[in-house]
């Protein structure tokens, strides 16, 4: 499958330049300079036409193309292709990330939540990653600092849940719904291989994704989630049982006029919010990822201290 999926990543690029675009070095979407057949210095732009209809048809032409092309991102920096479920043919699955592509037994895991919408695996906003950089709207700035300081990886992709047959989308059997794709991950991937230490960082709709993992595993969670980050979450109320637990290891970094890490709410026994440092839901991963692992790493240190 490593052969089809670069055929993939090397299909959208190709695609993307169709169009009339590429990455650059920086990570930047660029307009292909004709006389270089290279990323030139002028950027994406959204208004291509005088019609409107035609500018947004330009758009999801070149949105259309991300996937693929942080899938090979991911890859190359080292994360591999699980392919769920397990008993589907891979044209009738989706997949996941990881790093080792076996996870057993982590010192320490680090799960990445996206949000709902059009994004997929390695993906925080797609309109940041298009109009700014990769790095302003993908994962990848997560995934080297996770790299750097020991984390195993696991990325997951809770918006691929179709697959086209006949023309038609068709739900994948076993992970119709993005609450079934973590739910099979769970089950399937993250309990069976027994990490010592997990720390997760969910954004948006990933929030209430994670509560639900919570409240599905509350065992689990108390006993080897040390650290949650979330940014900007879309969530409801957790459970009583578990709010406590919450209280403690969670954060959430929200959307807002403040400097960073200003407290912005905390009531009792509830989840602490702090500013993310930008106003714009979309920005708040990549503006509070310094601040997300410093408080990742001293809830580590705080669990060892605790041993």
């Amino acid at each position: 499958m490593q052969n089809s999926s670069a055929r993939s990543s090397e299909q959208a690029a190709l695609q993307l330049k169709k169009i009339g675009y590429a990455f650059d070095k920086e990570g930047v979407l660029r307009k292909i300079d004709p006389a270089t057949d290279e990323p030139g210095k002028e950027p994406y732009s959204y208004n291509v036409k005088s019609d409107p209809a035609e500018n947004e048809r330009h758009y999801q032409n070149v949105a259309n193309q991300i996937p693929e092309i942080v899938y090979d991102l991911l890859e190359k920096n080292g994360l591999s292709r699980t392919y769920i479920p397990f008993d589907q043919a891979p044209e009738r699955s989706t997949f996941v990330f990881s790093q080792p592509s076996k996870l057993l037994q982590s010192k320490k895991l680090l799960v990445l939540i996206h949000g709902s919408g059009l994004v997929n695996a390695g993906q925080w906003a797609r309109s940041l990653i298009i109009n700014n950089s990769l790095d302003h709207g993908s994962q990848l700035p997560y995934v080297r600092k996770a790299q750097k300081l020991g984390y195993d990886l696991l990325i997951t992709n809770a918006n691929d849940c179709k697959r086209f047959c006949n023309g038609k989308e068709n739900p994948i059997k076993g992970v119709e719904t993005s609450r079934d794709h973590m739910k099979y991950v769970w089950e399937n991937i993250v309990l069976p291989s027994n990490p010592e230490s997990v720390a997760i960082v969910g954004h948006s709709y990933g929030g209430c994704l994670t509560l639900d993992l919570v409240d599905n595993y509350s065992k689990f969670f108390k006993e080897s989630v040390f650290a949650i980050a979330f940014t900007d979450a879309a969530m409801g109320s957790p459970q009583a049982k578990n709010r406590d637990y919450l209280s403690e290891v969670a954060c959430d970094w929200v959307a807002s006029s403040s400097p960073l890490d200003t407290p912005v709410s905390q009531s009792n026994k509830s989840i602490r919010k702090v500013s993310a440092g930008h106003t714009k839901h979309e920005w708040t991963s990549y503006s509070a990822i310094d601040s997300v692992f410093q408080f990742i790493e001293e809830k580590y240190e705080q669990r060892m201290n605790k041993k």
